[in-house]
């Protein structure tokens, strides 16, 4: 039987249905928004998972090329590994619903997200976290839903619900959340106020409601049998029992250690201990021991903010560690920084190119090209660890991409700073917020080779201590503050504003009053951090670092741009193999010239300009003689343009012969003074 639930919203109709497509799986619905349309479906297994410690949750969103009438772009025509924007999307979509399942499920659990049908209008990232939530909704597994999501835009001071695809606004936020707390936020924005994010997230979570709604409704018409699950686990609580009244002295011993090395190693021992301890007295298992010894550890970190407003490492709850920049680190390099803010560093570089460096990327909506792109770093050594070292991981591009969003609003236009940008992001050091620290980093390393930012930008990391109606807000949170949290909340922006925005939390949910408290006190961390980055540098260097490709635009009339590339395109060719440039020629006669040099550059455009730009009458330029006559001489002047001084313009006084003036190879100056009735270009030295 199909059960289908409808309703407008955002101007479009959202529809949900269940029971007619992928049926064998645990919970299976279509999205339909518009014409975009997405599987969602869900699988868990029977039995729960004896040797992991955690919940094995898997989410993948998958975009089928045919979903927009298109074939794969590249050699192999077939979807491959997935690309940076469903990495991304998969990250989304598994954010929001991680914190809702039942604490002791522990069954192995996958969400699968296809995209069937892409109208190029309703973007399929909000859809897929309604239909996750729906397909979980419905499924018997123990998650504490529906949840339901919304993008937000921000336009002449007016919110916009679900812009289609491509609008250009102030904004681009996308929220998650249940009926009384927000979940998830992921946003980009244009140096927003503190005032209108909240106002946007109000805005955003009321907009989602009514698709909560719509989920209930299907939940009452077609839900599987909920499934059991064990409200307690009594042997790790036994274990949490004991380990806190035998090693709660030793565990907080260990925490007084000075450096993150320190308090590892010392609790590491401690751990060692309990094994020996147990494994003799009480037979519990390694994996409970373990898991009971994170919980006490956790319940000891916590309960010290809480009641004393003290962290581990004697910082007060507003407190930012100390903080350290260096530029121009790298003497090859366009910019480079390092910031560093107690344990976590960041060695950052930024690279400029020519727009051939740009990156070309193949979507469903279409191809274009990214001409600012930031690439994250973690390797294993940062945390002193043996680990896997090669392609980036879903973590990384996750973090490169909220440096990247955080950046961008600061980014000059390609009219007004022509060059591509890269930034690479080496975390040297971690102990919490190294995408922070990249943002920071960025900024730095950008202003260092010379880009001119609008406004240098600054990141911080806010945590949340949570107990019933008590909580404290943390600034700048460590890597252990972070695992014992209740949240991760991310705020980027410059001075004037917000340009980023994350946040992700472990509990069911946190209240505006809490965000607020969390908005101000980032923004006063925020300002701070700036501070001391300008010590380190003020504003963007006037010059473009040494080793920088030299580049610069110019604009030539669309008729002449046939002229220029030649036939077969040996005049641009030719103009390339003499002054060793790069140009590239746009069809609205935009003409970017580059070169390792600015002589080069300079060469480059002069013969551009001779070919597509005819000289200015009255000018002066500098040519070179190509050519004596008895009547006069022949001057190469613009590009490679000729014309003529005569005998009566090289002097106001009588010339006998020219070759008392000049000679063939001389640099002399000359004004333009027009063409003659045959279209020749006359010239005078009589100026």
């Amino acid at each position: 039987m199909v059960f289908k639930q409808e309703i407008m919203w955002g101007g479009r109709p959202l529809s949900i249905e269940s029971g007619r497509f992928a049926n064998q799986a645990t919970g299976s619905v279509i999205v339909k928004y518009g014409e975009t349309i997405v599987l969602c479906t869900v699988v868990a297994d029977k039995k729960p998972s004896e040797e992991m410690g955690f919940f094995p949750l898997t989410v993948n969103y998958v975009e089928k090329a045919y979903s927009a009438g298109k074939f794969p772009g590249g050699f192999i025509k077939r979807e491959g590994r997935p690309s940076e924007r469903e990495t991304l999307i998969s990250r989304l979509i598994d954010r929001p619903i991680r914190p809702l399942f039942h604490k002791n499920f522990r069954n192995e659990t996958q969400v699968i997200c296809t995209v069937l049908s892409f109208d190029g209008e309703n973007d399929t990232d909000v859809i897929s976290v309604i239909g996750t939530s729906a397909a979980l909704s419905i499924s018997g597994i123990p998650f504490f839903g529906p949840i339901a999501g919304a993008k937000i835009g921000y336009e002449n001071g007016e919110f916009i619900l679900n812009p289609k695809n491509g609008h250009e606004s102030d904004l681009n936020l996308i929220i998650a959340g249940s009926k009384n707390a927000i979940l998830m936020v992921e946003s980009g924005a244009n140096e927003l106020s503190e005032e209108d994010m909240l106002l946007a997230l109000k805005f955003g979570h009321e907009s989602f409601q009514p698709v909560i709604d719509l989920i209930d409704k299907l939940v009452k018409k077609c839900a599987k049998d909920p499934w059991k699950v064990p409200e307690s686990d009594e042997i790790l609580q036994q274990a949490i029992s004991g380990i806190s009244k035998k090693f709660l002295k030793d565990i907080e011993k260990a925490y007084k250690g000075a450096c993150k090395s320190d308090r590892n190693a010392a609790l590491s021992d401690v751990m060692i201990t309990i094994k020996e301890y147990f494994t003799e007295k009480e037979k519990f298992t390694e994996k409970i021991l373990e898991e009971a010894f994170f919980e006490v550890c956790s319940n000891f970190v916590r309960g010290k903010i809480l009641t004393t407003g003290t962290r581990i490492d004697g910082r007060g709850t507003t407190d930012i560690r100390d903080i350290d920049v260096e530029v121009s680190v790298l003497p090859r390099v366009h910019g480079s920084a390092v910031f560093q803010r107690g344990e976590t560093q960041a060695m950052v570089i930024a690279t400029l190119g020519t727009s051939q460096d740009e990156q070309i990327v193949d979507s469903i909506a279409g191809e274009y090209k990214e001409r600012f792109l930031l690439h994250y770093n973690f390797p294993p050594f940062s945390v002193g660890e043996i680990g896997r070292f090669g392609s980036p991981g879903r973590r990384e591009i996750g973090h490169g991409k909220l440096a990247w969003r955080s950046i961008c609003p600061v980014i000059p236009s390609k009219e007004e700073f022509p060059y591509a940008l890269r930034i690479v992001s080496e975390i040297l050091s971690c102990n919490g917020s190294s995408s922070m620290a990249t943002v920071c980093g960025s900024s730095l390393a950008l202003m260092d080779a010379g880009v001119p930012l609008k406004n240098a930008v600054a990141g911080i990391a806010m945590g949340l201590v949570m107990e019933n109606e008590k909580y404290e807000i943390l600034s700048d949170i460590m890597g252990e503050e972070d695992s014992i949290g209740d949240m991760d909340f991310k705020v980027a922006g410059t001075k004037n504003g917000i340009t980023a925005l994350q946040m992700d939390i472990k509990v069911t949910g946190v209240t505006f009053e809490i965000m607020k408290k969390a908005v101000d006190q980032a923004k006063k961390g925020r300002l701070h951090i700036l501070e001391e980055m300008s010590k380190g540098i003020k504003t963007h260097r006037n010059e473009l670092n040494e080793n920088a490709p030299k580049m610069t635009n110019i604009i030539i009339p669309k008729d002449k741009i046939r002229e220029v590339i030649g036939s077969g395109g040996k005049v641009i060719r030719e103009i390339i193999d003499k002054t060793g440039a790069k140009i590239d020629i746009d069809d609205d006669g935009n003409v970017s010239v580059s070169a390792q040099n600015a002589t080069s550059m300079e060469n480059a455009i002069c013969m551009i300009k001779g070919i597509a730009i005819d000289p200015l009458s009255g000018t002066v330029y500098r040519g070179k003689v190509v050519k004596i006559m008895d009547f006069g001489a022949f001057v190469n002047f613009y590009g490679n343009k000729e014309g003529l001084v005569h005998i009566s313009e090289m002097s106001d006084k009588r010339v006998e012969k020219v070759t008392d003036i000049m000679k063939e190879g001389d640099e002399i100056s000359v004004k333009f003074l027009g063409y003659d009735n045959k279209g020749r270009a006359k010239l005078t030295m009589k100026f």
